[in-house]
């Protein structure tokens, strides 16, 4: 099974897992798909925190979107127009995520 596979296996497990209540489950799936985390999947992966309340996974992909390399290849993937379409909060926490530390820095060297 390659790396592929295995995400969507993860995010279908999940789901399952979030719909029957089965925290122990989801903790698992959530820390698989924290480690297939990659420009062409994170928007997907995203979009999936965000709608099964997946506080970590969602952090995750964040700090991984914090590399402007990152972050201009996984806009040019098909998820993320999905993902701005389905979960607009996100966008606005990814901007919060990449412009906040940006300010905080200019206003601490500038202090």
């Amino acid at each position: 099974m390659d790396k592929q596979e295995e995400s969507a296996m993860a995010q279908h497990l999940l789901v399952a897992a979030d719909k029957h209540d089965l925290e122990r489950l989801k903790l698992i799936c959530e820390e698989k798909l924290c480690n297939c985390i990659d420009t062409s999947s994170v928007a997907t992966i995203l979009a999936l925190a965000e709608q099964h309340h997946c506080h970590e996974l969602k952090a995750t992909c964040l700090v991984f979107l914090s590399s402007p390399n990152n972050l201009d290849a996984a806009i040019e993937s098909e998820g993320f127009e999905l993902l701005t379409k389905r979960c607009p909060g996100v966008i606005k926490d990814l901007l919060k995520s990449q412009v906040a530390p940006s300010i905080l820095g200019k206003r601490k060297s500038g202090a």
